[in-house]
């Protein structure tokens, strides 16, 4: 299951040779670690001995967290609460140039691996704590991506009028790791010259406030109150999902007055593009309620395909609604190597999205298959100089799993 499925290896990538500890959960914390993992970085994932992480078992909308964000790293299975344990990982933050952790507040300052606590074991690390909220008067309460979205307004805006509704995936958590994950690259190009490591934080609530930072100026620079965006007046006239004559839906944009003309000419709406009083973009704003009719009529006349044919040709943004599960047959992540494979608990392979970035026509894909618990314990410990005696009776002990 451990396979390499990418003939990239980390030496060839631009964080090869950085090594991370990981103490993380859930999704903040190992997206951080994935983004530096696919980069090239070693991330060495902690999980408890003997079950590994309890992301493992999580069913329903978590059931794809485990697979989707711990692809090439490594797992050392250990019981922190023993003495043995304990000292196994901090032979291990010796080596290590970075530790991440997204766990409660607290939580690794009681098991004596707290920033101050890890300064004393290797003073330049670069310590990485991805917590609820940035330090202040709510540091201290348990956080969710769901809470902070109902904090920030994000679910507000999202939902309609009185019926506030979280995103559809677990866009804080996501982006709270890739912050996490630029603070620390950040963090480690200034050690270049200072020498120094460094605490590097990052927030849910903070990510979920950057977020919404576009309507909070909406506000400020209108006036008015902020709609929800299903009651949202738009910024453009066209912007909108349309019913089709096979009863299917496309989202159609025209974000500009060039594109109007474009839009009128390619569906046969004549008149509206001689309509003086529809030339400027606000114009139309202004006069959605109009015309907008005259446009969902004309679309429920042509079929879905016939309708993002002639936006295609037109160079207007479109978009056929999809779920999920069509992206993986999705030609254009096929093509442009945007997938990878990995495989899933039950010993089934499959594709998942890999980074959205390509640097120097590279794309980071799958090096190491997501781990089994505890799967690279003993090679690990035999790098710290461990015996194989010794760690057969680490693992005897119930300190180890999967040696």
């Amino acid at each position: 299951m451990n396979m390499t499925t990418n003939t990239t290896t980390a030496a060839a990538l631009p964080l090869a040779g950085i090594r991370v500890v990981e103490f993380a959960h859930m999704v903040m914390g190992p997206t951080c670690g994935l983004v530096l993992a696919d980069l090239g970085a070693e991330v060495i994932k902690i999980e408890p001995a003997p079950g590994g992480d309890n992301t493992r078992r999580l069913t329903g909308s978590g059931a794809g967290y485990w697979v989707t964000y711990n692809r090439n790293k490594k797992s050392l299975a250990v019981d922190l609460k023993s003495a043995a344990g304990l000292e196994v990982v901090t032979k291990l933050i010796q080596s290590a140039d970075v530790l991440t952790e997204n766990f409660r507040p607290g939580a690794m300052d009681g098991i004596g691996l707290g920033y101050e606590d890890v300064k004393k074991i290797k003073a330049d690390i670069v310590y990485c704590s991805m917590k609820g909220f940035l330090p202040g008067p709510y540091d201290q309460r348990t956080a969710l991506d769901e809470v902070v979205q109902m904090m920030t307004g994000l679910a507000y805006m999202t939902g309609p009028e009185g019926k506030p509704l979280r995103a559809g995936a677990s866009v804080n958590d996501v982006m709270g790791g890739m912050f996490g994950a630029i603070g620390i690259m950040a963090a480690l190009l200034e050690k270049r010259s200072s020498g120094k490591g460094q605490l590097v934080r990052a927030g849910l609530y903070e990510n979920s406030a950057f977020l919404v930072a576009q309507h909070m100026m909406q506000q400020r620079v209108t006036g008015k109150e902020v709609s929800p965006m299903p009651s949202r007046i738009s910024a453009w006239a066209i912007y909108d999902v349309f019913d089709t004559a096979d009863d299917e839906q496309v989202f159609v944009g025209v974000v500009s007055d060039t594109q109007w003309i474009l839009f009128c000419k390619a569906f046969g709406l004549t008149a509206l593009a001689a309509n003086a009083e529809l030339a400027l973009n606000n114009q139309r704003v202004a006069s959605r309620d109009q015309f907008l009719p005259l446009v969902r009529q004309r679309f429920r006349q042509i079929s879905k395909q016939e309708l993002m044919e002639k936006c295609d040709l037109a160079g207007l943004p479109y978009a056929p609604i999809k779920k999920p599960a069509d992206l993986f047959d999705d030609p254009h992540l096929l093509q442009s190597r945007g997938m990878t494979e990995v495989t899933l608990p039950d010993g089934r392979s499959t594709r998942i999205p890999v980074l959205p970035v390509e640097m120097d026509g590279r794309r980071f894909g799958t090096r190491l298959d997501v781990p089994v618990t505890g799967h690279d314990t003993a090679d690990i410990l035999q790098q710290l100089g461990y015996s194989r005696e010794q760690i057969s009776q680490l693992g005897a002990d119930g300190v180890l799993a999967g040696v």
